[in-house]
């Protein structure tokens, strides 16, 4: 039985992109750069990942920024922490692929290259309030519920 974890999308075939975590105490697992990109000062991008996730139900995947990533990069993931719903997983849109919304905060341009370490993804349980009745289907892939 399969309780949580990551598949690559179908159109990509590097099991290098395949997330693992780095330290055994790492509660993150580091996902990373899919296809070589480069931003413009100030630039927002999606970056793709590769990957998609699975998990159980009452559990989200969270993504958080790499804590070198403005430092070293230059840049930061620009919602602060990513959501990654259960139902995202195998969604018609898009299968379910992670892409970071990364901004490059410097004046400089920044190049991102294939495996490339971008975010860290930890998977975590959540809870419900009182007479919760949330009963919707998700109809498509990045940001779908929040037309």
């Amino acid at each position: 039985m399969r309780l949580r974890g990551f598949e690559l999308v179908s159109h990509y075939s590097d099991r290098q992109l395949l997330p693992k975590r780095e330290t055994a105490q790492a509660a993150g697992y580091d996902l990373k750069v899919a296809e070589a990109m480069v931003l413009e000062p100030g630039e927002i991008k999606l970056v793709p990942t590769g990957v998609k996730a699975y998990m159980q139900a009452n559990e989200v995947l969270y993504l958080y920024d790499r804590s070198s990533n403005p430092r070293k990069k230059g840049l930061v993931l620009i919602n602060s922490v990513g959501v990654i719903d259960g139902d995202y997983y195998g969604n018609e849109a898009n299968e379910g692929h992670i892409f970071a919304q990364m901004q490059n905060i410097t004046d400089q341009l920044v190049s991102l290259e294939v495996g490339e370490r971008i975010v860290q993804a930890v998977f975590v349980p959540f809870l419900l309030a009182d007479g919760d009745q949330a009963s919707g289907q998700r109809q498509g892939g990045f940001g779908s519920t929040g037309r």
